[in-house]
């Protein structure tokens, strides 16, 4: 008989949240291919458990060339434990190319499920939820950067990217430039670890908070585009909206904000409309 392949998630900060079941499978596992061989000694420590298997590395650059040993020990019956730094194999992390080989053998393919940064940042973003795409990371040159963003400019879907900390600043002008600077999004720093900070806002503010410059694992949540043909309001309804929001508790600021977003406007067009209604309710005999 095959074996079974397993992927299991790590924790992406805080060791208490390691999924029970890891600790069970490293001291199981025939064989555990670890993306960094030195942080799974600490990850084992942490939990208590010593791998009775044998432990071999698996990242980015053995890739390609250490699956066709892993499949073998699959094929033989082996159970092979794949585990990457932090949060699930195959996440813009190892594990794809071995399970798609996996797969192409019929063996058979289970997961640990444990901590994932892409769902934890949209929790806590603010940002809609109920439909998204990861995006992983982006181009590190500046031209094909501009291009990838400009491909998924009119996407409504919220968009989740990762990001490094010393890139941070020139992705956020990036997409302020080409999604607006008004779009909302938020920047997940150190997730579930002592520092942890979400900062929300717009991506031009955004931008020029984080010129200032950032540390940490970093995810960025961005708020899809506004359908096409969004609906045409007349500042006479733009104001009401503004006022409904008003009178149910929000502060002005957040009002002409959300109702900018639902109407696929600039806040300014809408803080105009405010100002101008203001304006002539006091000229008015």
């Amino acid at each position: 008989m095959t074996g079974t392949l397993v992927l299991a998630g790590t924790p992406i900060g805080d060791i208490s949240d390691a999924p029970p079941r890891l600790a069970a499978e490293l001291a199981g596992a025939d064989v555990v291919a670890a993306e960094d061989t030195r942080r799974l000694r600490r990850l084992t420590q942490a939990l208590g458990v010593q791998p009775a298997g044998r432990v071999v590395s698996y990242f980015e650059g053995n890739e390609a060339a250490r699956t066709p040993e892993l499949v073998e020990a699959l094929a033989g019956g082996a159970r092979v434990l794949l585990v990457t730094d932090a949060g699930m194999p195959s996440v813009s992390d190892p594990g794809y190319r071995l399970v798609a080989a996996a797969v192409e053998k019929d063996i058979k393919v289970t997961a640990v499920p444990g901590p994932s940064a892409v769902l934890t940042a949209l929790a806590l973003s603010g940002l809609p939820v109920d439909r998204f795409c990861f995006e992983g990371f982006l181009p590190r040159k500046a031209g094909e950067r501009l291009s990838r963003l400009r491909e998924v400019a009119d996407e409504r879907r919220t968009l989740v990217y990762f990001e490094a900390p010393h890139r941070l600043d020139d992705t956020l002008a990036a997409m302020a430039e080409v999604f607006g600077t008004e779009r909302r999004a938020a920047v997940c720093r150190e997730l579930t670890k002592t520092y942890e900070e979400v900062k929300r806002g717009p991506l031009g503010e955004l931008a020029a908070w984080a010129a200032e410059g950032v540390r940490g694992e970093i995810t960025v949540v961005v708020e899809g585009a506004a359908a096409k043909g969004a609906e045409e309001l007349d500042a006479a309804e733009l104001v009401r909206r503004v006022q409904v929001r008003e009178e149910a508790g929000e502060r002005r600021k957040e009002a002409i904000a959300a109702v900018a977003a639902e109407a696929g406007i600039p806040k300014r067009d809408v803080f105009d409309a405010v100002v101008a209604a203001k304006n002539a309710a006091r000229s008015a005999p």
